[in-house]
């Protein structure tokens, strides 16, 4: 594997989440230690791989991001377009996944309450809770 620093676990996928992707790709099958550890390497340079090809491809189309359609791209250019209709979904997935968490985080915004009413509210709310308090450390 080629590292530019000494410390190659900076550069590699944890063990544990290999683990977990084995055990639940292959729950009745039991895996040598050094046949996992091959795994993580081969995912490691798989990513490396991956996302050299990406960079390139996205510095010829003068970007400064790579985009999910470089990565697309680089998986076709290195031989791996027979991923590329599962890789779709799976971008897919995360958008909705991720149209999902913004859409909850700007229910708060959506409640046509200004800030500052909520901030006072919550003030109030701060302001009962320690006056109960105090009520019972009398008692």
């Amino acid at each position: 594997m080629a590292s530019s620093s000494g410390n190659d676990d900076d550069l590699t996928i944890p063990r544990a989440a290999i683990n977990k992707m084995i055990k639940e790709t292959l729950p009745n099958v039991r895996v040598a230690n050094d046949a996992r550890e091959l795994v993580v390497n081969c995912c490691t340079e798989f990513i490396h791989l991956i996302s050299s090809e990406a960079n390139e491809i996205c510095n010829k189309s003068e970007k400064k991001t790579i985009s999910p359609e470089h990565v697309i791209q680089a998986l076709e250019s290195l031989g791996f377009g027979s991923y590329i209709s599962e890789v779709k979904e799976v971008l897919q997935e995360c958008k909705t996944v991720a149209l999902k968490r913004r859409k909850a985080n700007s229910r708060l915004e959506n409640l046509g309450i200004p800030e500052e009413e909520l901030l006072r509210q919550q003030q109030e709310l701060f302001a009962k809770v320690s006056e109960a308090s105090l009520l019972m450390q009398e008692i």
